[in-house]
């Protein structure tokens, strides 16, 4: 399996078979080394329904005809722009071809907004446990650190946690590393920071934070073999 970051919170996934994408926010994100047109997934799973994580999401699956796996309320509004799609809730899971799929809770928001300012409501925001050739992979989306984690990190023991480290709109550096000793994984990397002045962050301070656990900072494009 190979696992890839691509800035803000677009995370791939290699397995042999298939290629998942997740949050692919490319247009307008200054820190992706991805090209909309250039993506062909299999899969594209999403979080949650805000721009800068539904990103290019309907155009690539039009392109490729992948499946978009998302929270259900986001899930139906995609269908409705011609898009394949399968909706899950919180605490659900799933067994597709290409890997498992549970939804975890977020302590966030979740709407898209139009080019014509219209705020879509879409659902409840979600983390993704992703598990694949005996590997399991947490993505927390945009969230506040909260106290289950630890019981995620029991019940589903995790790889490779991806957490949002950019305040302001999610956890800080602080409350991103006490999160990963609830979580115990057997490696962390921050996501979601520096994308915009609200979020800028030192990932370093991050890492600093993290006393138990192995922490990578990835730029964009950097992959490694799980």
């Amino acid at each position: 399996m190979q696992i890839s970051y691509h800035g803000h919170s677009i995370v791939k996934v290699k397995t042999g078979e298939y290629t998942i994408l997740i949050d692919p926010f490319i247009t307008g994100n200054k820190l992706t080394d991805l090209v909309v047109e250039k993506e062909k997934p299999d899969v594209i799973l999403l979080t949650h329904g805000h721009n800068d994580h539904v990103g290019d999401t309907v155009e690539i699956a039009k392109a490729c005809d992948a499946l978009i796996v998302a929270p259900n309320e986001l899930a139906v509004y995609l269908s409705w722009q011609g898009v394949r799609t399968h909706g899950m809730n919180l605490g659900g899971a799933n067994e597709f071809p290409f890997g498992t799929v549970k939804f975890t809770q977020a302590f966030h928001s979740s709407s898209y907004t139009t080019d014509d300012n219209e705020i879509i409501y879409t659902g409840m925001p979600a983390g993704i446990l992703f598990t694949a050739e005996g590997k399991t992979i947490y993505h927390a989306g945009d969230t506040a650190i909260f106290g289950d984690m630890e019981m995620i990190g029991k019940r589903h023991p995790i790889d490779v946690a991806f957490v949002p480290i950019g305040d302001n709109f999610t956890m800080g550096p602080q409350d991103a590393a006490c999160a990963v000793e609830l979580l115990n994984p057997k490696l962390a990397i921050p996501i979601h920071f520096n994308t915009f002045p609200p979020i800028e962050q030192d990932p370093e301070t991050f890492k600093a934070l993290v006393k138990e656990h192995e922490v990578k900072i990835m730029e964009a494009g950097n992959s490694f073999e799980l």
